[in-house]
């Protein structure tokens, strides 16, 4: 948050230059809206008005009107962009992204499921046909194998269960 006490003769704020008005040494407005950003106030007030704002911000401490004032911006620049859903299309978009890629990894998970498995059946109708020294070695190395998995997994159940 910028300083509010303001010297007499400062530039004045964003929302005091284009409300045309006076900005005095404790206007509402001047430590969320700079006279260099003119932008963040124009939204806002096309979206929101001014006087809403002002009263919003008045009714709210003061340690939250900093959050406030970002949430109204980043809302005002949705709305101006797509003034039907605003924010809820941008929402309603990267959900529709999340359940894609979900999807998407779901399959690719299953893939690698099947070709495991495909692999052990090859493993072991190598094994049934082999000789008694041979069986041995491939055991050892489709047991190593699935081992292996467990470990993968294991590790992949403690990132998802702790991170």
């Amino acid at each position: 948050m910028k300083d509010s006490s303001r010297k007499q003769g400062a530039a004045p704020c964003a929302a005091c230059r284009l409300l045309r008005r006076r900005c005095s040494h404790d206007c509402v407005f001047a430590p969320y809206f700079p006279a260099d950003e003119p932008h963040k106030f124009a939204s806002v007030h096309k979206v929101f008005g001014a006087s809403n704002v002002n009263k919003m911000l008045q009714e709210l401490p003061e340690h939250q009107r900093g959050d406030a004032v970002s949430s109204m911006v980043y809302e005002a620049n949705a709305r101006v962009r797509d003034p039907v859903y605003g924010c809820v299309g941008a929402i309603s978009s990267l959900q529709q992204q999340i359940d894609m890629l979900q999807t998407q990894l779901a399959l690719a998970q299953a893939e690698v499921v099947h070709m495991r498995m495909r692999q052990f059946s090859s493993m072991t109708n190598s094994l049934e046909n082999a000789s008694p020294s041979s069986r041995d070695t491939q055991s050892h190395q489709a047991k190593s194998l699935f081992s292996m998995d467990m470990v993968e997994d294991q590790a992949n159940m403690e990132d998802s269960l702790w991170h």
